[in-house]
C-alpha cells in the first residue's frame, strides 16, 4: 500500500448488491504536496471472464444479455460479451470455468490466463481476470443461458473469429473485456 494515501472518511451511500460509498482521501502528488479528493466508489467484487475459441473452426462462443448501464447511456441494452461473472469467493480460473458453463453450456478446455484488467478504475474496484480457452463446437454440457435465479436471460451464439473482430470496429461489440480478449487472441494467432 502507498503510505502517501490516507483515507480520511468513508460514508455509506448504499449497500445492496454491492457497496457504494463516498470516500474522502488525501494523497501525495508528484510535486510533493498533498491533495484531498472526494470520490464515490462502487465495490461489488472482482470477476473472471473467458473467451472460448475453436482453433480448427476459427470460431468463438459469445453471449448477448441485457445490461442497463449501456441503455441508460443511449446504447443498445443487449450487449455482446464473452462469458463472465463475479468470483463469489472462488479462484479466478474456477469462476471463469463456472461462468462459461452456466452462461454458454460449453465447458472450457485448456484454460490459459491472459491478464487482469480494471474495468473502470475511476469508480469501480472490480478487477477482471481474463482467460482464453478451447471449446469443441456442438459439444455442450448443458443448455446455457445463465441462471434464472440471478435474473439472467443469456443468448449464446457461435461466431467466426474474423466476424467478431470486425464487430469491434462497427461497435457491435463494445464490452471492454471482450474486446481485449479478442485482441489478445488475434496477437496469439499472428
Amino acid at each position: 500500500m502507498d503510505e502517501t494515501i490516507k483515507i480520511d472518511s468513508v460514508t455509506e451511500l448504499a449497500h445492496n448488491w454491492g457497496r457504494f460509498d463516498n470516500y474522502t482521501v488525501t494523497h501525495g502528488r508528484r510535486d510533493g504536496t498533498a491533495q484531498t479528493i472526494t470520490r464515490e466508489i462502487y465495490d461489488h467484487g472482482s470477476a473472471a471472464a473467458v473467451l472460448m475459441y475453436a482453433p480448427t473452426a476459427r470460431t468463438v462462443i459469445l453471449t448477448r444479455q441485457f445490461r442497463l448501464p449501456p441503455h441508460l447511456n443511449g446504447d443498445p441494452a443487449w450487449l455482446i460479451e464473452a462469458p463472465a461473472g463475479l468470483l463469489d469467493g472462488e479462484a479466478p480460473a474456477l469462476a471463469a470455468y463456472r461462468e462459461a458453463v452456466e452462461e454458454t453450456g460449453y465447458a472450457p478446455e485448456n484454460l490459459v490466463f491472459l491478464f487482469n484488467a480494471y474495468m473502470s478504475p475511476g469508480s469501480l474496484t472490480e478487477k477482471c481476470a481474463c482467460y482464453l480457452a478451447d471449446y469443441t463446437p456442438g459439444q455442450t454440457v448443458n443448455d446455457g443461458g445463465g441462471l434464472i435465479e440471478e435474473g439472467e436471460d443469456i443468448e449464446v451464439f457461435e461466431l467466426g473469429f474474423d466476424a467478431a473482430m470486425a464487430m469491434i470496429g462497427t461497435g457491435e461489440i463494445s464490452d471492454a473485456k471482450t474486446i481485449m480478449m479478442l485482441q489478445a487472441l488475434a496477437l496469439r494467432l499472428r
